[in-house]
């Protein structure tokens, strides 16, 4: 099947470095390694599918863009979003792209500020593709204007979190799979031997790296990690902190470093953003493959995809988290035991490869 996905491109010079990368031959990541999306391109050619991508954040011309980016620009594209210059060029060109390429189906990406619903409703018309939404955040708390127009125009979303599926049903979206589109690539998502040096710079008893603001959004990650302010904390944020937990941050981490800063932990605290009730972020996935126990809230969807106690421990409160950090801190072959189950577990029951192969299932049903 031909796929054009159609999502922003964060850390472009990240992409660069793994083009660059790349050994002769082989075909040249769409998305950088820091991207969920660059495993979905991955799998989905293991597959046998083309796949092409349109980023939607480029610029149809720099100084539109940087127009974009000032604060009156930023107002009116929330706003008003078809009278962007820069974004109705965006759709033109996404346009002409899907009548060239001729997609049989296209997949969005969550947070679409740029692309407009009667581009996607044209582009349906012209090409019969079938239109899928990968989500994986709240439409309540997060959707711009477009894509709550465009929801009855999506034929399936994809939503990592069961009730944000029902918020697209109710928005008119046709169908909705709870698939969390993070998973494992268990030659990426793997164990790191990390060199002495490497070992000393990230020691931690208990390593988190991730989002912390706004408050209103992380408030539970945050009163989690403050609550373990009396262990050895490390943290590794590319956005800014809560004053409480400057004196624990030790940079930022991507990638592959990031994978890397997390071996060295004892412990990976992973808790869900408030607007999470059912459970399926990123890092989920990641850490129960790179062979570190991982502490995290305990939702459904964490009870329905792990096992408490065999591969993941979850926590209730904060009392609770405390009690569970010391006991397993003080008992290193449990800890090993667990962190070993759960690696066994993701690489067999949740790759990207499976996915993947989920999503075009449900996808050549539709179709017929």
């Amino acid at each position: 099947m031909k796929i054009l996905i159609v999502a922003p491109l964060h850390y472009p010079g990240e992409l660069a470095k793994a083009r660059a990368a790349t050994p002769p031959g082989e075909p040249l990541p769409l998305f950088p390694p820091n991207m969920a999306q660059s495993f979905w391109v991955k799998a989905l050619r293991r597959l046998g599918h083309e796949v092409h991508a349109f980023y939607r954040t480029e610029s149809a011309l720099p100084a539109l863009g940087r127009l974009s980016q000032t604060r009156l620009g930023r107002g009116l594209s929330q706003r008003a979003p078809q009278l962007n210059p820069d974004y109705r060029l965006r759709n033109r060109r996404l346009l002409a792209a899907a009548r060239v390429l001729q997609p049989e189906m296209i997949l969005i990406t969550g947070d679409n500020e740029e692309i407009y619903p009667e581009t996607l409703a044209q582009i349906k018309a012209e090409t019969g593709a079938t239109l899928v939404l990968a989500c994986g955040t709240s439409p309540i708390v997060f959707s711009h204007a477009n894509e709550r127009a465009a929801a009855p125009l999506i034929d399936l979303v994809t939503a990592v979190d069961y009730y944000h599926g029902i918020q697209w049903l109710e928005l008119g979206a046709r169908q909705m799979i709870c698939l969390p589109n993070t998973a494992c690539d268990p030659d990426f998502h793997r164990p790191f031997e990390l060199t002495d040096d490497e070992r000393a710079a990230w020691r931690c008893d208990i390593g988190f790296v991730g989002t912390l603001m706004p408050p209103n959004l992380y408030s539970r990650r945050v009163r989690g990690l403050e609550a373990l302010r009396g262990f050895d904390l490390g943290l590794w944020s590319v956005h800014p902190v809560p004053e409480s937990l400057r004196p624990y941050l030790r940079g930022r981490a991507l990638g592959e470093e990031m994978l890397r800063i997390l071996s060295a932990s004892k412990i990976a605290f992973n808790t869900h953003g408030d607007f999470v009730h059912y459970g399926g972020n990123m890092r989920l996935f990641e850490l129960a493959a790179i062979g570190v126990l991982q502490i995290v809230d305990d939702l459904p969807g964490v009870r329905e995809w792990f096992t408490p106690g065999e591969n993941i421990i979850t926590y209730s409160d904060e009392a609770d988290l405390r009690d569970k950090v010391a006991y397993y801190l003080a008992h290193p072959e449990e800890r090993a035991r667990i962190a070993a189950n759960a690696r066994a577990h993701v690489t067999v029951h949740h790759t990207y490869d499976q996915r993947m192969a989920r999503l075009m299932a449900e996808v050549a049903r539709l179709r017929g």
